[in-house]
């Protein structure tokens, strides 16, 4: 575990941080404050409909619906940690951050971030063993697998960050108040406010960046080929049909969070631009969690049909 050195916190040290504002012209401000506002209350509207629709619904108390139930869990806690004080920023100025706020939000958006992605290559595993040995489906994804799982993500991606935000935050920044070009406390735009030597720590940052993105990317891809290869062998083409619907819906989720996070966190840093990083953060800030609800609601009928009944009183949160 890295602790802090009081060696490098001097008085030159700042005690807080101001982000960057999107625009100073008041009436684009209230604009994009309504705007992310909406968003925002779609966010928490569309995944909570989803939370409810599975807990509330005996029809969705399987692994798959448990695992997007966490997954919307996520979504919420992931951009309640951003868009309050994102929201805050944009009408009342350039409101200070202490520095151990700007180290609770990074230690929470690196862990949710994390869990997310993490959670996504368990759901590909979970359709793996749906597509691929539908006979013993519920034999192997029973409720405590499922739930290890769950608690296995979201403990790999605490370790993670607690020692890369501790790490961070070992580094001096200079002056009383600095300002980070950005609307959160990610870690590349406060790596680039530090007065000392970062090259070892934007290693760190990339092997991180390796290990959650990559490795767990290559996790959602092995099991998708096998599932491609057991639905090349489903004979009825209506059976390829449902399979496939089963899988484009995680695909999609997939690829939208993993490119956005891999050009900002595995990019090289001479390439690197702070603005076009903060654009993109946007994306998966707003776009993943909005597009998730959305995809999942569209594309499934189960998830339909639930949210258009009466709620049944729920046996069990999986059938193991």
């Amino acid at each position: 575990m890295f602790a802090w050195n009081p060696v490098l916190s001097n008085q030159s040290d700042p005690t807080e941080f101001v982000f960057r504002v999107f625009t100073t012209v008041p009436e684009f401000q209230v604009l994009l404050f309504l705007l992310f506002l909406l968003l925002y209350l779609m966010i928490l509207c569309g995944n909570t409909a989803i939370i409810w629709a599975v807990r509330t619904h005996s029809s969705l108390h399987t692994p798959m619906y448990f695992f997007l139930s966490n997954l919307s869990f996520l979504e919420i806690c992931y951009t309640s940690v951003v868009v309050p004080v994102m929201l805050s920023n944009i009408l009342g100025g350039q409101k200070p951050i202490p520095l151990a706020g700007c180290g609770a939000q990074m230690f929470f958006f690196v862990t949710l971030g994390s869990t997310d992605c993490f959670l996504l290559a368990v759901m590909a595993y979970d359709r793996y063993v749906a597509i691929s040995h539908p006979l013993r489906y519920t034999l192997v994804m029973t409720q405590k697998l499922c739930a290890q799982m769950v608690a296995g993500a979201l403990g790999l991606a605490v370790c993670l960050s607690l020692q890369l935000t501790a790490l961070i935050f070992t580094l001096p920044f200079c002056g009383h108040r600095r300002e980070i070009n950005h609307f959160l406390c990610d870690v590349p735009p406060v790596l680039c406010l530090a007065c000392a030597d970062i090259s070892a720590h934007q290693a760190v940052l990339y092997v991180v960046g390796v290990l959650v993105l990559t490795v767990s990317f290559l996790l959602i891809c092995g099991p998708y080929v096998l599932i491609a290869s057991a639905i090349l062998r489903i004979r009825s083409a209506e059976g390829r049909r449902r399979a496939f619907s089963t899988c484009s819906s995680h695909l999609a989720v997939v690829l939208l969070q993993y490119s956005c996070c891999a050009l900002v966190y595995l990019r090289p840093q001479s390439s690197s631009s702070e603005d076009g990083d903060r654009q993109i953060a946007l994306v998966y800030t707003f776009g993943t969690p909005l597009l998730n609800p959305l995809i999942y609601t569209l594309r499934n009928k189960d998830v339909k049909g639930s949210l258009k009944k009466r709620p049944s009183v729920p046996k069990q949160l999986l059938k193991s």
